[in-house]
């Protein structure tokens, strides 16, 4: 029996590969190479703390599998980013680790002595499943930029008749895909239905929304709440992926995000750090496969002392902006949800003062608020410190309207959420 290849970080491929495959181990398991060359996929084995040499190169993956094993608290956080990048990097993640000695039959190859346990989980998913997966991460990934979505192959009919098959695969999903189009804009209305009808506007207080899905459903999710005559609770949520998967997560997130508890005839409001260590655990607990990570940043306001109280699970800061100052991110330290089930969270408290706005906003709208830079950090765009001082409802309408301009490659293309308060 041929050993297993060792992962080695010095062969990095120089041009596009299938499958990227990050693990803890000093070796690529035999089934997994046996599997991947059957699928006939290319693949490049890499140690997960070699990641950062192939950072630059995400460009050149088409989906990741991650297998890793007895991490400790500072493996899993340095993992937790990992994944954080390259959902911003629309890469589709698989999980797999803690092999289950549970034979599963497949339809397409012999019957495994392995099944894949997801993010440490009990549950299993067979040979079968694991193809799906990739097969869908791949479409997804190489369609919007123009790569054939097909493993490469040579003249010889045996491996021409594989990829005749997998191409008549896509063909078929791509006919499916276009027959549940009205569906697809059906479920849009519906989620509509979940976000809030009206925005809690009062004296002191002026609220605006923006929810800008990338296709008919969106992988975003907002809400503003009431809780009591003095404390309102709001939040954005952003569901790695798009379309239907990620949709129903942030159905889940909806109905799983508790702002506050009724006993009788006395109720509790949760604090933010507490709001999200427990969406995180109901993540965790669901075991959620697939689009199984979101993001999230809640906030709970004291609409009497103005005091603004924030928590966040690895979204994007909030953005604080007083009039007449450059707008400043509220940093604030917090890992993805739904990856381990004992991530920990903090929050922070500031007090908002008159004229203060603050934005909550998902990733697909980050492009037009600013960027990143490794020596200067987060630069914001002109054009968005020129409509900062606008009153909100104004400042929203420039903004809708300069991204509706925008020319964006459909690579790019995102789901943009906006939620903002203006004290009057």
């Amino acid at each position: 029996m041929a050993k297993p290849d060792q992962t080695n970080p010095a062969a990095l491929p120089q041009s596009f590969t299938d499958v990227l495959y990050l693990t803890n181990s000093e070796q690529m398991p035999v089934d997994i190479k046996r599997f991947l060359k059957q699928k006939r996929l290319s693949f490049t084995a890499l140690p997960v703390d070699k990641f950062d040499t192939f950072r630059d190169r995400l460009d050149l993956v088409g989906t990741v599998i991650i297998d890793t094993e007895d991490l400790n608290v500072i493996q899993e956080q340095k993992l937790a980013r990992i994944i954080e990048t390259l959902e911003m990097d629309n890469i589709g993640v698989t999980l797999i680790g803690n092999r289950l000695k549970v034979p599963v039959k497949s339809f397409s190859l012999a019957p495994a002595k392995n099944s894949f346990s997801m993010a440490g989980t009990i549950e299993t998913v067979s040979l079968d499943d694991l193809w799906v997966r990739i097969s869908l991460n791949l479409a997804y990934r190489k369609k919007p930029a123009g790569i054939i979505v097909k493993p490469a192959s040579s003249e010889n009919p045996v491996k021409r008749t594989h990829t005749n098959k997998l191409a008549e695969q896509f063909r078929m999903t791509e006919s499916l895909v276009d027959n549940l189009a009205e569906q697809l804009r059906l479920a849009g209305l519906v989620q509509r239905d979940f976000l809030p009808a009206r925005l809690p506007h009062c004296d002191k207080l002026h609220w605006a929304a923006t929810f800008m899905p990338a296709e008919w459903v969106s992988g975003d999710i907002y809400d503003v709440v009431r809780l009591d005559e003095d404390h309102i609770g709001f939040y954005v949520a952003d569901a790695v992926g798009h379309s239907m998967p990620a949709a129903l997560l942030t159905i889940f997130l909806k109905q799983t995000l508790v702002m506050r508890q009724t006993v009788k005839s006395s109720y509790r409001i949760f604090p933010p750090v507490e709001v999200i260590k427990n969406l995180n655990v109901r993540m965790a607990e669901q075991k959620l496969s697939g689009y199984q990570f979101a993001t999230c940043c809640y906030c709970l306001l004291n609409t009497k002392t103005l005091e603004l109280t924030y928590a966040r699970a690895g979204h994007p800061y909030p953005v604080l902006v007083k009039a007449g100052r450059p707008p400043q991110q509220l940093e604030i330290k917090g890992p993805l949800l739904g990856v381990f089930e004992k991530s920990e969270y903090v929050q922070q408290t500031i007090k908002l003062r008159k004229g203060d706005k603050l934005l909550l906003h998902s990733d697909g709208a980050e492009p037009f608020i600013g960027s990143f830079d490794e020596r200067t950090g987060f630069n914001f765009n002109q054009r968005f410190c020129e409509i900062k001082d606008l009153p909100i409802v104004d400042m929203f309408d420039k903004f809708n309207m300069f991204v509706r301009n925008h020319r964006i490659d459909p690579s790019e293309v995102d789901d943009i959420t906006i939620v903002g308060l203006e004290v009057l």
